[in-house]
This record gives C-alpha cells, structure tokens and sequence, in this order.
C-alpha cells in the first residue's frame, strides 16, 4: 500500500515537470533529425540559434556522406565545359517562418570524392560538417529549417528531405563554432 502511493507520488510528480518544462532556448541544439534507409541511419541533422547566425550540423554515420553546397558549381569548374554522366545532388538549405538569411553560407572544407578518369567531380562531408549564415529574425516564436540533398554509401543513395522546427524564443548567445574553421559556399 505504501509502496503504490510513493509511486503514485512519484508519477504525479514527473508529470507536473514535464508539463511545465519550458520549451527549449533558441540558444540550444534542437533534437537530431534523422534521415534513414531502411532501419540504418545515414545522417542526422541538428540546428541553433547564435546571435544572428543559424547552426546547422550535420552528422554522417560510418559510410555514409553528403554533399557540399556548392558541389554543382564546383563540378563544373571542373568539367569546364564537357559533359559528366552524373551529378549529385548539393544540400540545399531553407528557412522560413521567423528567419531570413542575410547574408552567405558557410560551410565546413568538403572532401574531394572525384574520380576524374570517369568525369565524376563531387565534393562533400563525411562525420560532421557544420552549415552556417546570418539571418534577420521576424517577430515570430518558430522557424523551420528545410534541408533537401543526398545521402550516399558505397552502393546505395538516398533522398533527404527533412525539416527542423528551430524556437527563436529565450535569450540569445554566442556562437560556439570556430567560423574561421569554415569556408564561404560558392
């Protein structure tokens, strides 16, 4: 009997906690946004708020990279002009809602993965990478974050699509990322 009422106790106590938990800061990282093929994950991606500037890092599982932002101009520097048989597919980075971008994107030095005896050029991330730009906040309490591009392994590839709803709420705070570490996206 005692033992049912301390875990009643118990209950009642967690969910008063969780129900008045506040949302989080828009200085802290949101929760990982998961892109999977079948059950294995191939990259996850986290976004905050820093000041004026929006983080987004991306993290690759073993195997597993994406592209540069810049990939298809870097490829056809390179191409100069010839034709490839394939491209692969930048990341691509949106915000909308609270955020606007005001200025350009940074990124993390990307890995060159080309094979130039078969006119393939591609450029990309493979552990974590860090994405990075100014922006103007509106007078609202969420943004959301959009990241489309390509996840690709040895023999397989995979679409991602994913949104990352970012509060813009709380205090704001200072960016805790070397930006001289990245380079300006092409």
């Amino acid at each position: 009997m005692i033992r049912s009422i301390l875990l009643a106790g118990l209950v009642a106590a967690l969910l008063v906690s969780l129900s008045s938990a506040e949302p989080p800061a828009a200085s802290d990282w949101t929760k990982p946004v998961e892109v999977r093929y079948d059950t294995q994950r191939c990259v996850a991606y986290r976004a905050r708020l820093a000041g004026n500037l929006v983080i987004i890092q991306a993290t690759h599982e073993p195997g597993w990279h994406t592209y540069a932002m810049d990939n298809t101009s870097r490829a056809a520097e390179k191409l100069a002009g010839r034709r490839s048989f394939a491209f692969d597919r930048p990341t691509e980075i949106t915000m909308a809602g609270g955020l606007a971008q005001d200025g350009p994107w940074y990124q993390s030095p990307p890995k060159d993965f080309s094979q130039p005896e078969l006119r393939w050029y591609a450029w990309g991330f493979e552990g974590q990478a860090l994405f990075v730009t100014k922006v103007r906040r509106a007078d609202r309490r969420l943004a959301t974050v959009a990241i489309r591009g390509q996840a690709c392994a040895e023999s397989t590839c995979k679409n991602i699509d994913v949104a990352i709803p970012l509060p813009l709420g709380g205090r704001a705070s200072r960016p805790e990322v070397n930006l001289k570490s990245l380079i300006r996206v092409r």
